[in-house]
């Protein structure tokens, strides 16, 4: 393979995003000197991340070859595979590929990002749609999923099909949509299949993940069960097919729908403009959602996961114009993401102490999961029978999991590869070729920058350890600074004292360190973080200036 890593004869896969962590999906397939993308994720900031909301794959190795890449096709709505379109489709400058539904939420993130009309956004057909681009011929193949038209891609090359699953389950009764058929995966299998490329997510599942039919007449029970109060239910707004049983089960129930977060009406709205939830009952506002008997409103909310400014925290800690109190009911119609579990259970609790009854799916069967259990896997496996199976969308346990059960199944190649990993699929043996730069980015206000460069690093370093700002004078006591330290009452005797340990420090230095500007910092910076320790067993950060002698400097 060439130093500039450009697919020759052969097929290759590329992760960017996506492999090793679930979340910020972007694959890359190379064939005959040409890229193909599949998928352009986000993933949402933790706390290792101090200020930051938006995490994203870095694209280098594709943004060095645009004039080889060929276009960007989406398998799905969801954010962890579209969410980063309006930050990087301009600059990547090749056309865009989604189903209906997808497309008109990527043209409405286009658009508030002004970038409508200058990106290049085609619309394939939703069921077995088809594109020629390059070497590459593409067909969508629709899945179940918890949203509209979830897909995956069948990728036809001149050296083999790959099969890549997107996000994906099966379901027998999924609500919204017509899921491709095992008889028709079966005639894909039998045509051959030489990759499969498959979602891990929910491999440690020994059950198959279940079904939305299943989750409608669960849902009916436990609406139908509390007559007489007051209740709200939270889900994963994009599941368009749980928004049709919730409106169902409103009507069924004799109760009015209120629908609470902005996420939530934008899907409806995007869901009736492409033929879904036409019969999705009108909402009623706030105001008269709460002058109706407690017994006759459903309120729909977003929040479910602990986002502090979504409508279910705003309604927890009553800032929000729906209220809640004792009695009333709250179902969790969606499952804990891994992460979220503090920010969730700080929401429950708050809800607790009004005396508000809560319902997750731990207690009732009111959601299902939209990725595989592993009874699914094995069922996919027998039906494309493929040479080759590559796990993604996963933690390195889900994708060597998967693995393990693919080889089980009697995969002949299973190859566990990670974000960075060039992985020849064909032709010859498989298998993983070099690792080229990868990792992440984040949105840090409005700016794009490294999620390990200086300024992230230096927040995170101050979120745990506090800062120290030295302002040293000719001739006077040193003005200090200290933030986040914990020293509260003993501040005024921290300071007088790492003052005289910096006069100390410097009056210590000698001939020409004496008067070397950066000797006296550095013996300014050491003093004062030796007393931060001595004084709190905390080591800040210690920024020295030294004014009319050199500019700020920091460590």
């Amino acid at each position: 393979m060439k130093k500039n890593f450009k697919p020759e004869n052969e097929l290759l896969l590329l992760a960017l995003g996506g492999s090793g962590e679930i979340g910020m999906n972007v694959n890359l397939y190379g064939c005959d000197g040409k890229w193909l993308m599949v998928d352009l994720g986000m993933t949402f900031s933790g706390n290792e991340y101090p200020g930051v909301d938006l995490v994203f794959a870095d694209l280098e190795f594709i943004e060095e070859r645009t004039r080889d890449l060929l276009g960007i096709v989406l398998t799905h709505a969801h954010e962890d595979h579209i969410g980063a379109v309006p930050y990087f489709a301009e600059e990547l400058g090749v056309p865009l590929y989604a189903t209906p539904f997808t497309a008109d939420l990527v043209a409405r993130k286009l658009d508030e990002a002004g970038l409508l009309g200058k990106v290049e956004l085609n619309i394939i057909e939703e069921d077995h749609g088809h594109l020629d681009i390059g070497p590459f011929s593409v067909t969508y193949i629709p899945l179940a999923h918890s949203i509209a038209e979830g897909n995956a891609l069948l990728i036809d090359t001149p050296y083999g099909r790959v099969f890549h699953t997107g996000d994906w389950k099966l379901d027998e009764e999924p609500i919204i949509g017509e899921p491709t058929t095992e008889e028709e995966l079966r005639e894909i299998g039998a045509e051959g299949v030489r990759a499969l490329v498959c979602d891990s997510t929910n491999v440690f599942n020994p059950n198959p993940s279940g079904s939305e039919g299943a989750v409608h007449q669960a849902l009916m029970e436990e609406v139908a069960r509390h007559s007489g109060k007051r209740v709200l239910v939270t889900t994963f707004a994009s599941n368009v097919a749980r928004l049709q049983t919730l409106g169902e089960v409103a009507r069924e129930t004799g109760r009015q729908v209120c629908v609470a977060g902005r996420s939530l009406d934008r899907i409806i709205e995007v869901a009736q403009d492409n033929g879904y939830l036409e019969d999705f009952p009108e909402s009623v506002d706030f105001d008269t959602a709460m002058r109706l008997p407690r017994g006759e409103v459903l309120i729909l909310a977003t929040g479910g996961q602990g986002e502090p400014r979504a409508a279910l925290s705003r309604i927890a800690d009553d800032s929000h114009p729906i209220e809640l109190t004792g009695g009333d009911v709250v179902l969790f119609s969606s499952r804990q993401i891994p992460g979220n579990e503090i920010a969730i259970g700080k929401i429950q609790n708050m809800l607790a102490a009004r005396g508000v009854t809560m319902v997750t799916d731990r207690q009732a069967g009111i959601h299902v999961s939209g990725h595989p259990g592993r009874p699914e896997l094995e069922a996919l496996y027998d039906w494309l029978k493929p040479e080759v199976l590559v796990p993604v969308h996963g933690e390195i346990r889900h994708m060597r999991e998967q693995a393990r059960v693919g080889k089980a199944s009697g995969i002949p190649h299973n190859i566990v590869q990670s974000n960075g990993d060039i992985v020849r699929l064909a032709p010859g043996e498989p298998g993983r070729l070099a690792q080229v730069r990868s990792g992440r980015l984040v949105l840090d206000g409005d700016i794009i920058t490294p999620a390990d460069g200086e300024a992230v690093t230096m927040r995170r370093r101050v979120a745990h350890e506090g800062a120290i700002v030295v302002v040293l004078y000719r001739g006077e006591a040193p003005a200090i600074e200290a933030i986040g330290l914990p020293l509260d009452e003993d501040m005024p005797d921290f300071i007088a004292e790492t003052q005289d340990d910096i006069l100390k420090a410097i009056g210590k230095l000698k001939g020409k360190s004496a008067q070397d500007p950066a000797a006296v910092h550095e013996a300014a910076r050491l003093a004062a973080r030796r007393a931060a320790r001595r004084w709190s067993g905390k080591s800040p950060q210690v920024r020295v200036i030294m004014p009319g002698r050199i500019k700020e400097g920091r460590r």
